[in-house]
């Protein structure tokens, strides 16, 4: 936790846009966990619009919706604002060698934290992990340990983990995870059984830490190259080239039936045209706040962004268990008692105000320069 004057000083040429990108991402993570989503799309499951609130689920398997973005630009800020914090301290004197404990540290409290998610979850003491957390411990050190490379040894190591993923799935075919890109029975899957005796339901494979390490690389570069002393219209041309570059490899790959976009196993060509959409939309935030000074309404998204970590542990336990059913009784389901509002549209009055309750506590930690660091 930092005080005012800490968040002060360290907030001196702080990219506005990362910030206010991250925060983006943290309220509609928020909106998940209060349920506005899914009290949006049951109030009529036959309407023309449940098409777009779709759009904020992960695709069932093979396809690309823009929730499957989230991760990645969740993966992709984290290694944008690690670039920049070493930076930092780089100019103070202080080297990668000796930054190491304190990211190790950072990314033991990270496995840790993402673990004991998954024990909430559970009700009961699991090892389990598919958190996000578990898997950014993962991509933050392997990016953190090859920070001071080449631009293009950074760029040939990222690729380089997604051909190794290439050839996991589609060399290791173990009975019963023979099918490369089939739900539950792929190498990922497999590898589940080895590291935690199971496999999840839904899909999702613990080693996905091995391909989205290319979107904390690719943020590390762009942290890199925001901070560099090239001109605005330089860096927002580099992003956008690399942004549709990796969108025509993405799509290309799957287009061509050489491999499927499958967020859920975080294929290559998911992981290329994720990267793709993340990198867009940091060149289009990039722009907008910090080229162009659009920051008026900038602090609604800044209040999370600056509290990222936090306020994803708090509205993934104390949130889901005890804020969002407090809230409806004094906002949805009152309006309902008192004036009859049907139970639909009470479900989405709740949800939108349990977000808003957990974006206040953003906020008034906000005002008083209160931030949480892992």
């Amino acid at each position: 936790m930092t005080t005012n004057a800490i968040a002060d000083k360290a907030a001196n040429g702080r990219l506005a846009s990362l910030d206010v990108l991250r925060g983006c991402i943290m309220i509609l993570l928020c909106g998940e966990s209060c349920a506005v989503y899914e009290a949006i799309k049951h109030v009529n499951s036959a309407q023309p619009a449940t098409g777009l609130i779709d759009q904020f689920f992960h695709h069932p398997w093979h396809g690309l919706r823009f929730w499957d973005l989230v991760q990645p630009a969740f993966m992709f800020m984290a290694g944008a604002a690690m670039y920049i914090a070493y930076s930092r301290k780089a100019q103070k004197g202080i080297s990668a060698g000796s930054n190491l404990k304190h990211v190790l540290q950072r990314c033991l409290r990270l496995f840790i934290c993402g673990v004991a998610l998954h024990c909430i979850y559970a009700g009961r003491p699991v090892w389990e992990l598919w958190n996000v957390l578990t898997q950014l411990a993962f991509t933050t050190l392997l990016a953190y340990l090859i920070i001071n490379r080449s631009f293009a040894f950074q760029v040939g190591f990222s690729v380089g983990l997604l051909v190794l993923t290439e050839v996991l799935y589609r060399t290791i075919l173990m009975p019963g995870f023979d099918q490369p890109f089939v739900e539950g029975h792929n190498f990922g899957s497999y590898a589940d059984t080895l590291l935690m005796g199971k496999i999840n339901t839904d899909g999702w494979v613990a080693i996905n830490c091995i391909p989205t390490a290319a979107h904390t690389i690719w943020g590390v570069l762009a942290g890199k190259l925001l901070i560099s002393a090239q001109t605005p219209a330089y860096k927002i041309k580099a992003l956008v080239i690399a942004g549709l570059l990796c969108l025509a490899i993405g799509f290309g790959l799957d287009g061509a039936g050489i491999t499927p976009i499958i967020k859920r196993i975080s294929t290559s060509s998911f992981a290329f045209a994720a990267g793709g959409w993340v990198l867009l939309m940091f060149a289009a935030t990039y722009w907008l706040v910090d080229v162009k000074q659009y920051k008026r309404y900038a602090w609604i998204a800044t209040v999370m962004g600056m509290n990222a970590i936090f306020i994803y542990l708090f509205f993934e336990t104390v949130g889901v268990q005890w804020v969002n059913h407090a809230v409806s009784i004094f906002s949805g389901q009152m309006l309902s008692l008192f004036f009859g509002l049907p139970a639909g549209i009470a479900a989405v009055v709740s949800a939108l105000a349990a977000l808003l309750a957990e974006w206040g506590l953003c906020y008034w930690l906000y005002k008083r320069g209160i931030f949480f660091k892992l």
